[in-house]
């Protein structure tokens, strides 16, 4: 079996390309999920402020058997917190039981309340001191994203964006590309697989490699050069979805499940949304 992916960001650190997300997770529900994927041989975890479960995580990051330097941990800044950029981090750092983060993230740009820029900008003096080692955004268009760097000249390495078959964001991952930005798809199985897993080629893909539909879609997103964070507590799903190193889809596979693409957006309208 070949070894877990990583990804080489435009600051030079690195990541993994496939890591557990733990949203809508209780502190409960998170402590033992990432025990459970630790044993799997997951080191990346994503949380947020929002998520109201970073104690969770660094309780269970406390009492992991493996080092620091191995994790790699991302939370995000709130929308209620762009102002306060560092009292927000030193909480969420406070939560997590860590002294820093390896990557932090803006929720959303929230451009109704238009603080995106100053919460940017207080994130690039954060990272400069060292309380962050990598700096990105979330569910930013290609409009906030050209903002946030001809007033900064400071890109992001990561957009973590919803993506998933039936909203595959192809014009904004091209551009995300073209500026060196990796994508990261947020909700990657479209909401647990509605409307998904039961589409023809999915379940064709699945017959012939002997996997589920689940980890073809996975696996769609790794061959397409995203990272990837699928959300599970369930023991037997957290496993499942780590077990995607030994098939890859070849490019017309991958144009197949192209086709599937709606423009059909699960979650908030990222120009729309105040949280």
């Amino acid at each position: 079996m070949a070894n877990p992916t990583v990804i080489k960001l435009q600051d030079g650190n690195v990541m993994p390309q496939l890591g557990l997300g733990v949203w809508q997770a209780s502190n409960e529900e998170v402590i033992t999920a990432i025990q459970k994927a630790l044993e799997v041989g997951y080191r990346s975890f994503d949380t947020a402020a929002a998520y109201k479960n970073e104690e969770g995580v660094g309780k269970a990051l406390k009492n992991a058997s493996v080092n620091r330097e191995e994790l790699f941990i991302t939370t995000k800044l709130w929308n209620d917190a762009h102002n306060r950029p560092r009292e927000a981090l030193l909480d969420s750092l406070k939560k997590l039981q860590l002294d820093y983060i390896d990557l932090y993230l803006m929720h959303w740009p929230v451009p109704a309340i238009d603080h995106y820029v100053e919460a940017w900008k207080g994130m690039i003096e954060l990272q400069k001191e060292g309380l962050i080692k990598s700096i990105g955004v979330c569910n930013f268009q290609i409009h906030h994203l050209q903002r946030l760097i001809d007033e900064t000249g400071v890109t992001p390495v990561i957009n973590q964006i919803e993506l998933h078959p039936l909203m595959q964001q192809r014009q904004l991952h091209a551009w995300n590309a073209t500026h060196k930005i990796q994508t990261e798809s947020w909700s990657p199985l479209a909401q647990g697989g509605k409307g998904v897993f039961d589409q023809k080629v999915i379940r064709d893909l699945a017959d012939k490699y002997g996997k589920t539909p689940a980890q073809i879609v996975i696996r769609w997103h790794l061959d397409s050069g995203l990272v990837v964070i699928p959300k599970s507590v369930t023991p037997s799903r957290i496993a499942e979805n780590f077990d995607v190193w030994d098939f890859r889809l070849d490019k017309d596979e991958l144009g197949e499940i192209a086709k599937l693409d709606q423009g059909k957006r699960l979650g908030p309208d990222p120009d729309q949304f105040g949280g």
